[in-house]
């Protein structure tokens, strides 16, 4: 992890100690972030577990939570102890992804025996890869030929597209693997221009249009397979 990155958080997660006393539950760093895997296009993500949530004390990590969000691109979900089970039926994928990508910053582990319902989990899967189709279909038409935001559009898909991968593999029955490599697999092929896109935040001239249309196609394919998941 960069030293800027580690610092930042140093700062955010020091606030929060101060800020939230015995409220404070757990601070945890899930995704690219807890595998040292960030790129420049990454948001570093992070969930602070509390167990009530005060505004008078939110307000005093206030400033260190927005610079750290400009510095750094943090996004942080504030979550209470009581609302973490729930959470998780709701946001199924998402929560599925921060069980096995996740680093305890400070306090104790929340998701250390979190339990996804699979029925949660194929509905999830579903809504998530459905909103993905819509909003690059979306985006295709109103970004026209602004290539800049094309490749971010990519950039910002990768993330969500390689946990459903992961998940999809997994109710399957298949062994578990990394989401960038479960989406190698799903996708049949490397899928490099993807990876350039959220690594470097640009591609080759002509190329970011059908990366985007590519996804489009991916993306309804694992929704095919989902729904052959008994």
């Amino acid at each position: 992890m960069e030293e800027r990155i580690r610092l930042a958080l140093d700062r955010v997660v020091a606030s929060a100690k101060e800020a939230f006393g015995e409220d404070l539950r757990s601070v945890v760093l899930y995704g690219s972030g807890a595998e040292d895997a960030l790129r420049a296009t990454s948001d570093v993500n992070l969930i602070v577990v509390l167990r009530a949530f005060d505004e008078a004390r939110a307000a005093r990590v206030r400033d260190v939570v927005v610079l750290a969000a400009a510095a750094i691109r943090l996004r942080t979900m504030f979550l209470l102890e009581s609302e973490v089970a729930e959470a998780a039926e709701a946001f199924a994928v998402k929560f599925e992804d921060v069980q096995r990508r996740h680093r305890v910053l400070a306090g104790t582990d929340p998701f250390a025996n979190l339990h996804v319902p699979r029925e949660a989990l194929l509905r999830r899967l579903k809504q998530v890869l459905l909103n993905l189709v819509l909003r690059l279909r979306e985006q295709v038409v109103t970004l026209g030929d602004d290539e800049a935001a094309l490749v971010r559009a990519a950039a910002e898909a990768a993330g969500p597209l390689r946990a459903c991968a992961a998940e999809l593999l997994g109710l399957e029955g298949q062994a578990p693997r990394s989401p960038r490599e479960s989406l190698v697999v799903v996708a049949g092929e490397s899928l490099e221009a993807l990876s350039t896109a959220r690594e470097t935040g640009a591609l080759p001239s002509g190329t970011a249009l059908p990366l985007v249309l590519k996804l489009i196609g991916l993306a309804d394919r694992m929704r095919a397979r989902v729904a052959r998941i008994a």
